[in-house]
């Protein structure tokens, strides 16, 4: 599942029953809109006028509304990028409009400097899984899959690789293997590794902000064990969109030249920005929060399904190491679309709204997510929702 079609992401769903009824897309749109009850309500889900509405609330609690509009990366832009090297730690951050051109030109930056365009990473990664071969394709780099395990590459398997490679690259948390994090001990051994190797590090950190309780580290510590890192401003955060590459002034000067190239110079950003700064200003805070819930809720869903009697369910990581984490039930993945949006349909509790992917036959995965809504559950209401939930699966007999 990725960010083009993923658990927000419904180019998989057909028409439904048959003539005039709706489609399963409409149905869930409907009922995402009417449920009264959600782990996580992402602003993507709003109308128009709801983003708007938040931006008009959050934007002047955040930046001086009365300075003129950034033009090509002035102004708002710029206050942007200083506070979010402040919070990692670096010399230096540009903006970007999207992650996947960040992570390019960092990368191709890189190569230009280490003379070797081979860049190590996982197979699993965002690059690799759903960017359509951009890093070969666009940037002229030579991806290599050090492996693909559903976890992050020990140590081991860096320094026993057997090509060379320029780059090591980091996706964390892994969301494609469930936003899975190494510990602060392995991680730290994987990038003396490359190190060993001669190589430069680089974060694919979309969601970095949410990894400091399961690392245990604050942000800044947590960067500064790479040569440079990208964050998104949309995937924890709830903004519009956008993203940041920070590290050292040089790399990044050289970013934004490339960044023009690509076409990434926008000449006003400031609704994007603005956004992004509201989601630092309101969401970062609160993300440890989220975490601390979400293993709460995860602990919960697994003893709603144990008692209920599924077969075989998995949650995955059993204690989560971000406020999302996987869940892994024994049906098809239109038995549990079906039944995820009945129950939202008839109780106002959308307890599964992300997209259920077919992982075999008979068993399909989805991803949760817990932020500020989700904090209004407690641990008896999500045992509750979990045998409600069971009760419209076949077989089920309720």
């Amino acid at each position: 599942m990725s960010d083009e079609a993923t658990a927000h992401d419904d180019e998989h769903e057909g028409p439904a029953d048959g003539p005039g009824k709706p489609d399963m897309r409409e149905r869930r749109t409907a009922a995402h809109r009417r449920a009264t009850r959600l782990l996580a309500r992402e602003g993507l889900h709003g109308t128009l006028r709801e983003r708007l509405a938040w931006l008009r609330d959050t934007a002047s609690e955040v930046y001086d509304l009365d300075e003129r509009g950034d033009i090509y990366g002035n102004g708002v832009v710029a206050a942007l990028e200083e506070r979010v090297a402040a919070l990692l730690g670096t010399e230096a951050a540009a903006f970007f409009p999207t992650g996947t051109m960040a992570q390019q030109v960092a990368l191709r930056c890189w190569a230009a400097r280490t003379g070797d365009r081979t860049v190590a990473l996982h197979a699993l990664s965002h690059p690799v899984q759903h960017e359509r071969d951009a890093f070969s394709e666009v940037a002229g780099l030579r991806p290599v899959r050090v492996t693909s395990e559903p976890r992050l590459p020990t140590a081991e398997e860096i320094r026993d690789f057997p090509e060379p490679f320029g780059a090591l690259m980091l996706e964390l948390p892994l969301r494609d293997a469930g936003f899975v994090l190494p510990s602060w001990e392995e991680l730290t051994e994987v990038v003396e590794a490359a190190r060993e190797r001669d190589a430069v590090v680089h974060f694919d950190g979309a969601r970095l902000w949410e990894c400091t309780v399961h690392l245990g580290r604050p942000l800044h510590e947590i960067a500064d064990l790479a040569d440079s890192v990208y964050v998104s401003f949309y995937k924890s955060l709830d903004g519009f969109g956008g993203a940041a590459l920070a590290g050292p002034k040089t790399l990044v000067e050289q970013a934004k030249t490339w960044r023009h190239r690509y076409g990434g110079l926008v000449f006003q950003q400031f609704p994007t920005v603005l956004a992004a700064l509201g989601g630092l200003e309101r969401e970062l805070p609160r993300l440890p929060d989220y975490v601390r819930h979400a293993r709460v809720v995860a602990a919960a869903l697994r003893e709603g399904f144990a008692r209920a009697g599924v077969p075989w369910a998995r949650v995955h990581p059993e204690v989560p190491h971000t406020h999302e984490f996987q869940v892994w039930l024994p049906y098809g993945s239109d038995v549990l679309t079906e039944a995820a949006v009945r129950q939202a349909e008839e109780t106002g509790t959308y307890l599964f709204p992300a997209f259920w992917g077919a992982r075999g036959p008979g068993l399909s995965c989805t991803e949760v997510t817990v932020s500020a809504a989700g904090l209004e559950w407690t641990a008896d209401d999500v045992r509750a929702a979990v045998a409600d939930f069971v009760t419209r699966l076949p077989g089920a007999g309720g």
